[in-house]
């Protein structure tokens, strides 16, 4: 098993299904198969893209492109899917590139070459610190937790870099649901300004954190992965609702509702007067239609 870093981007020319199958010439087969039962680290390049390394997942497979004799898919295992709370540029702070293939002789990443190759090998230390630079933990009032104290240095600059020690990517820490819930969380609360993707209110309690949840649109339990893309901020209220099947959003971002499980008075004052889904600023960060569209078929109006 290795490490590697999958370039994929918004736009490609590949049969991408982000989340579910990567797509690569078969240049690359025997790298990519070296990653079958390990992680890999996604980066998008700049144009349309976050310019950087956005998360990680576990590669399950690899299988040919039934259509195309010199193309093939490396299946992901979708639950894995974990996406960074900062996108990491290509170098840190000292302007250094995480991976030493694409380190010019300055140790400054290069343009070219190496570095525009769709699949690179990652070397554990690698990996540990683009994951740790990846998972530093927004701060910001969207992302407090509802209860507690301001957590210490909060709105003070960013400690410097640090490379992350080995130990810190084992395989219980990558799947850990602790960790994994609180980055969720902070993500899908930053994406959505701290306010309700559904009754459009953005309720502070006294120590101006947020009184929003981050809501999985596919449920952790049914393979749903901790992506924004797999998140809303809802409220308390909306996000039971959410989970029990009484409202959806369709296609198009319209509330659905299940009008003989909710009374009208009530849709009326929890929902936004628009019944429409107010989404993140960034286009990256809106539901994917596949994750919407699995809850309107498994969830909606068949929990509650």
């Amino acid at each position: 098993m290795a490490h590697a870093v999958f370039i994929q981007n918004p736009k490609s020319i590949y049969k991408d299904a982000p989340g579910r199958a990567y797509h690569f010439p078969n240049r690359y087969l025997n790298m990519v198969r070296e990653t079958i039962g390990d992680w890999v680290v996604f980066y998008e390049g700049r144009k349309g893209g976050a310019f950087g390394y956005t998360g990680i997942q576990r590669v399950a497979d690899v299988v040919p492109d039934p259509a195309l004799p010199d193309r093939y898919f490396a299946l992901l295992d979708e639950p894995t899917a974990w996406s960074f709370e900062q996108v990491v540029p290509r170098a840190g702070p000292d302007g250094v590139a995480f991976e030493r293939a694409i380190r010019g002789p300055d140790g400054r990443p290069v343009s070219g070459g190496v570095s525009v190759s769709a699949v690179r090998r990652l070397t554990p230390e690698e990996f540990a610190a683009i994951y740790t630079y990846g998972m530093r933990a927004l701060a910001t009032p969207d992302t407090l937790p509802r209860e507690g104290a301001l957590p210490d240095g909060f709105a003070e600059p960013a400690a410097a870099f640090e490379p992350a020690p080995l130990q810190m990517v084992r395989e219980d820490v990558l799947m850990s649901r602790k960790k994994r819930d609180a980055s969720f969380a902070r993500q899908v609360k930053a994406a959505y300004g701290g306010r309700c993707a559904i009754s459009g209110l953005s309720l502070r309690n006294g120590g101006d954190r947020p009184e929003v949840q981050a809501a999985h649109i596919r449920p952790v339990a049914d393979g749903g992965p901790d992506t924004v893309q797999n998140g809303l901020a809802l409220s308390g209220t909306l996000h039971w609702m959410f989970d029990r099947g009484l409202i959806s959003v369709a296609e198009d971002y319209r509330i659905l509702i299940s009008h003989n499980k909710v009374p009208a008075e009530t849709a009326r004052r929890l929902i936004s007067p628009e019944q429409k889904l107010l989404l993140p600023k960034h286009r990256r960060h809106w539901p994917h239609p596949d994750y919407l569209s699995y809850h309107r078929e498994n969830i909606f109006g068949q929990v509650a």
